[in-house]
C-alpha cells in the first residue's frame, strides 16, 4: 500500500498509523530544535585528586551560575533548576567527596572538612575556567560557598542564598546536641547524631514544613536516592565527622559576614520560613549586613526547590537579569 492510497483511509479516520497530516502528504519533517547548549550534561573532572562529578548545561559563554548543594543531598538537588536557567546561564552543579557520584575516599585517607570541600571547589572553578560566577548555596553550600568568597572576592558576581546559614540567630534548638558534640566530641556525643542519617530523618528534611496543599509535589524519588549514597559502606562516618567539623563554620561566621558588609554582592534570598534545620530566623539578619538583598520568604520547608522549584526559578531569573545588566 502506497503513501497516496493511505492518505484517503487516514483522513477518514479509518485508520491510525500514527502519521502526521503533513507525513502523509510527502511533506518533510519539521527538524527539532538545537538544544545541545542547554541539555544538561554529566562530567567528571580530576580535581586535588579526587573525581569530581558535576551536572553542567547551557551555552559556556553566558554568566555562570555556580550551585553547591547541601546536606544530605548532591547536585541532584538542582535536577530540575538547572533546565529552567540554562537557556540564559552556564549552570554548573557539583558534588563533593563523599556525597553523589564523586569520589568516596576512605577517611585514613582524606579529611572530610569544610575547608577540604572549598578548595576543591576553588580547584574545580580554576579547572573549568570559571574566573566569575553568582553563586547558589544552600544549606552546606553556604559555608563552602562562602569560604571561595573569602578566599578570591572579585570572583563572585551575584548570591543566591537558599536556606543557608552564616548567623548565630539561625542556630535554634535543633542544633543543641550538635553543640554538645562541638564541646566534648565522644561515642557519647557521637551516636545522637547518627539518628539523623536513616530513611526516616532524610524523608523528614524533604516534608517538614512543605504546606499539605504542595507536600505532593515533593518526590520520594529524591530522599530515596539521597539515602542510597547515605547508606553505602562507610558514609555514615564521613557524614558523622561533616557534623563535627561544621562547628568550623561557625567560627568563620564573623569572617562571612564581613565580606557581606565590604563586597555588598548583589543577593537574592529565598528561604522556606517553615524549616526547622535553618530557620526563618537566620535569613533577616543578612539584611543587617545586605541592606540591599531582596529577600522572600517562602511557605516551604528545608528543600524549597522541591515543593516551590518553578517559583523560585522565576525568582532567580528575575533578580539575575536586573543584578547582571546594571
Amino acid at each position: 500500500m502506497t503513501t497516496n492510497s493511505i492518505k484517503p483511509l487516514l483522513q477518514a479516520g479509518l485508520i491510525s498509523l500514527g502519521l502526521t497530516a503533513a507525513a502523509a502528504a510527502d511533506e518533510p519533517p519539521v527538524p527539532f530544535a538545537d538544544l545541545s547548549e542547554t541539555a544538561v550534561k554529566y562530567n567528571t573532572v580530576e580535581v586535588g585528586g579526587q573525581e569530581i562529578f558535576y551536572r553542567e548545561a547551557g551555552n559556556a559563554d553566558a554568566p555562570a551560575l555556580l550551585l553547591l548543594h547541601g546536606f544530605p543531598t548532591s547536585s541532584q538537588q538542582y535536577r530540575d533548576l538547572i533546565p529552567e536557567l540554562s537557556d540564559d546561564y552556564h549552570v554548573i552543579a557539583p558534588d563533593y567527596p563523599g556525597f553523589g557520584r564523586s569520589s568516596m575516599p576512605d577517611r585514613n585517607e582524606f579529611d572530610y572538612t569544610f575547608a577540604n570541600y572549598a578548595e576543591l571547589m576553588s580547584e574545580f572553578t580554576d579547572t573549568l575556567e570559571l574566573n566569575s560566577y553568582s553563586l547558589y548555596v544552600m544549606d552546606y553550600g553556604a559555608p563552602v560557598g562562602y569560604r571561595l568568597a573569602l578566599k578570591n572576592p572579585e570572583a563572585i558576581d551575584a548570591l543566591i542564598i537558599q536556606n543557608g546559614n552564616a548567623y548565630e540567630e539561625g542556630l535554634l534548638e535543633f542544633w543543641d546536641v550538635f553543640r554538645s558534640y562541638w564541646t566534648a566530641p565522644s561515642t557519647e556525643t557521637r551516636e545522637p547524631l547518627r539518628g539523623f542519617l536513616n530513611v526516616e530523618a532524610t524523608e523528614w528534611q524533604y516534608t517538614h514544613g512543605v504546606p499539605e496543599t504542595n507536600v505532593g509535589r515533593v518526590s520520594p524519588d529524591a530522599w530515596m536516592l539521597d539515602q542510597a549514597y547515605l547508606d553505602r559502606p562507610g558514609n555514615q562516618e564521613i557524614q558523622l565527622d561533616l557534623f563535627y567539623d561544621y562547628r568550623t563554620n561557625v567560627d568563620l561566621y564573623p569572617d562571612f559576614q564581613e565580606f557581606f558588609r565590604t563586597h555588598q554582592p548583589p543577593t537574592l534570598i529565598v528561604w522556606g520560613e517553615n524549616d526547622h534545620i535553618f530557620p526563618a530566623e537566620g535569613a533577616s539578619p543578612y539584611l543587617r549586613d545586605l541592606p540591599n538583598a531582596e529577600m522572600h520568604l517562602i511557605d516551604a520547608g528545608h528543600f524549597i526547590l522541591e515543593s516551590h522549584g518553578p517559583e523560585v526559578a522565576g525568582l532567580i531569573r528575575s533578580f539575575l537579569a536586573d543584578s547582571l545588566t546594571n
